[in-house]
């Protein structure tokens, strides 16, 4: 079986380092000259390190890699914790993998050193796909084809397969703006804040911050209702002043790190509808090109992952029915990344709330959670971080199906 992937991001090369590893034969398609990714930071949950781990990132992640001690959800106006849930001291116990913060460049680094360099083509823009009984092929800008048994499409929120083979459809704008900074930790040393990954909810506005590349810089990513008149791109910059405008009123650590910020970047907010189905024959969709996901449970990286290992997993023991392992496969994600999908959508009307009942009764619910909990994880963290997608390819994750998802 030859395997066709198109996209070198994290899906596509967790998906190629788990076929390496499997010994499966396969070509990805990356149409950039080279594997680089500009300055964000990424927030990698147990249920994706583990799978990380299991392709031999463990040392890489713990040296890039901050581990933060909680999550916080905190007042944008008092900087008072509405709710604490431990991440390091339960991570691993519980879940089987350290919570981490890094920055987004690390792990691609760390992914793309482990590529095989004889199974990657870089300048390689796909322009059309197209299938037969027993075969796919695809053609790229440059006149060059490319064929195989099985076809996977890791080519992002944009992905010319969707478009092409299931749904052209645009991305759809969630009427949001994400604005974003990095701040070297010297700079910020007065404003005391501790390694905890901090989300921050505010009438119409929000913020998350955390620590990445081992410590040294602190990354920032705010979120607010905004004209629909940005790309989707994070190379865009941003007026500093606009944005500080905004945080007039914020407690001193939130506003205070935008103040630092030398370089302010912004993005629009999107993400698709769900489709009925990521198989179409021997062609098969993941990561963004199938669920792409709005950012507020930080989940949109390590569902391509969770999806990459299931799918070479699926790929591996199925290789006698390529279009059957495929199946299996949507059988196994469908489900799971979909209602990620629409949780991410409504939790973006509680998190920028300016009602104050409904500020209070959020806020209550929210500190309900964790009491109700032994550990106080929230059900809806462990339903996240409990997934094993070994397990789920064998059928053995019954404990994790019958945990209460939200």
């Amino acid at each position: 079986m030859r395997i066709i992937v198109t996209g070198a991001g994290i899906g596509g090369s967790v998906l190629a380092l788990a076929l390496e590893k499997a010994g499966m034969n396969y070509l990805v398609l990356e149409q950039a000259p080279a594997l680089t990714e500009v300055g964000a930071g990424i927030q990698l949950s147990p249920n994706g390190v583990r799978i990380l781990e299991w392709l031999g990132l463990g040392d890489d992640m713990a040296a890039f890699c901050v581990e933060p001690g909680s999550h916080q959800l905190k007042d944008w106006q008092s900087g008072e914790t509405v709710l604490q849930t431990p991440l390091r001291s339960v991570a691993k116990s519980s879940f089987g993998a350290p919570y981490y913060h890094a920055h987004r460049a690390d792990v691609i680094e760390a992914l793309a050193s482990r590529l095989n360099p004889d199974r990657l083509r870089l300048n390689a823009k796909v322009v059309s796909v197209s299938q037969s009984a027993n075969k796919v092929s695809v053609a790229m800008e440059d006149g060059s084809q490319e064929s195989g048994d099985v076809l996977i499409a890791a080519d992002g929120i944009h992905s010319v397969v969707r478009n092409q083979i299931f749904n052209p459809e645009a991305p759809r704008p969630s009427g949001y703006l994400a604005w974003r900074g990095m701040v070297p930790v010297e700079r910020a040393a007065h404003l005391g804040i501790e390694k905890q990954s901090v989300a921050v909810m505010g009438p119409r506005l929000s913020i998350v911050f955390y620590y990445v590349s081992g410590g040294r810089r602190i990354n920032w990513v705010a979120i607010g209702a905004g004209a629909d008149d940005k790309r989707e791109s994070w190379s865009q910059t941003a007026s500093k002043a606009d944005v500080q405008k905004s945080f007039v009123g914020w407690y001193d650590q939130a506003k205070g790190l935008v103040d630092l910020t030398d370089q302010l970047f912004v993005t629009a907010l999107h993400d698709r509808e769900p489709l009925p189905t990521w198989i179409d024959g021997r062609i098969a969709l993941m990561g963004d090109a199938a669920h792409a996901m709005l950012p507020y449970h930080a989940q949109g990286a390590v569902q391509s992952i969770e999806d990459a290992w299931v799918l070479a997993r699926c790929l591996e023991l199925g290789q006698a029915d390529a279009a059957g392992a495929l199946l299996i496969y949507e059988s196994l994600r469908k489900d799971r990344a979909q209602r990620l999908q629409l949780h991410s959508r409504n939790a973006e009307r509680w998190y920028h709330l300016d009602d104050a009942d409904e500020i209070a009764h959020r806020n209550a619910r929210l500190a309900g959670h964790a009491k109700n909990s032994d550990t106080g994880v929230t059900p809806q963290q462990a339903w996240l971080f409990s997934y094993d997608a070994e397990k789920a390819v064998l059928g053995t994750d019954e404990q994790w199906r019958a945990l209460r998802e939200w």
